[in-house]
């Protein structure tokens, strides 16, 4: 039997944050992570207590206060995790206890591969049981397979690949994270001009038009999809408000793109 020092390490967890005005959600979402081998947060430049909360909960704070775009802030993220995965772990979503298990099997495994997440969705104090969330989104990372992050908003993860190519394998987390989307009314009209404006400059520099005719097919359709077609019906008014509310950024982008075109220009930053 080997000898205890030469038996090699456990594989470790970076649970990577990124954080702007979070102190009434940083608690819980930290404290979802506390099992993992490094906690790093990124805030870009918050003026409530958020850093101050994240540091006395045992997270790594860095401020960077620049802000260039979701995958600049991802990458910095990046940067800063030492383990041989990273998780992110957005603000507004909170780790149940059979997620927890679930990821620490994995990391134990050693596996080299990716996982996507799925999400319980919770809007406006209530938990949305019926909705058919089928967002699946890549969040574990095989550290060294994680080149960076593209994109100002939507951002996509860019792999290393193997000397001939070889694919990445991709993986499913089977338990759902619990996602806090929309707390309330004023906090959605807040994050829908900030989607929209940025939705709208990512479509200008990739020549799109935009126009109301053409936002109302594409807010329509959404709200169509999600309220009839996922159940969103189901879930009260709740419900209605999450699929009105994503149904309105489908809008306004458009609207935006048309109306608002001239002063999109430098708003997406790589």
């Amino acid at each position: 039997m080997p000898a205890a020092a030469d038996r090699p390490a456990p594989p470790t967890l970076t649970v990577a944050v990124l954080t702007l005005n979070e102190a009434h959600r940083i608690e819980a979402c930290l404290r979802s992570a506390a099992f993992a081998d490094q906690i790093v947060v990124v805030d870009s430049g918050s003026t409530d207590d958020t850093v101050a909360r994240a540091q006395a909960l045992g997270a790594e704070v860095y401020s960077y206060p620049d802000w260039q775009g979701f995958a600049v802030q991802r990458n910095r993220l990046l940067a800063h995790a030492r383990s041989d995965y990273v998780f992110f772990l957005d603000a507004d979503e909170v780790m149940t206890p059979a997620f927890q298990e679930e990821l620490q099997a994995i990391v134990r495994s050693g596996e080299q591969a990716v996982w996507k997440i799925r999400w319980r969705m919770v809007a406006f104090g209530q938990e949305l049981r019926y909705f058919l969330s089928r967002s699946q989104i890549e969040r574990l990372f095989f550290r060294a397979m994680l080149k960076e992050y593209v994109g100002v908003v939507h951002e996509q993860a860019i792999l290393h690949t193997g000397p001939e190519g070889d694919r990445v394998p991709r993986r499913l987390v089977r338990a759902r994270l619990l996602h806090y989307s929309r707390e309330t009314v004023r906090a959605s009209l807040d994050k829908l001009t900030q989607y929209v404006m940025l939705g709208a400059a990512k479509r200008a520099e990739k020549g799109q038009r935009g126009g109301v005719l053409r936002g109302l097919a594409s807010g329509g359709s959404m709200f169509l999809r999600l309220y009839v077609f996922r159940l969103g019906f189901l879930c009260g008014g709740a419900g209605f408000l999450y699929c009105l509310f994503v149904a309105l950024e489908a809008f306004f982008r458009y609207a935006a793109l048309r109306f608002d075109r001239d002063s999109l220009s430098g708003r997406v930053r790589r």
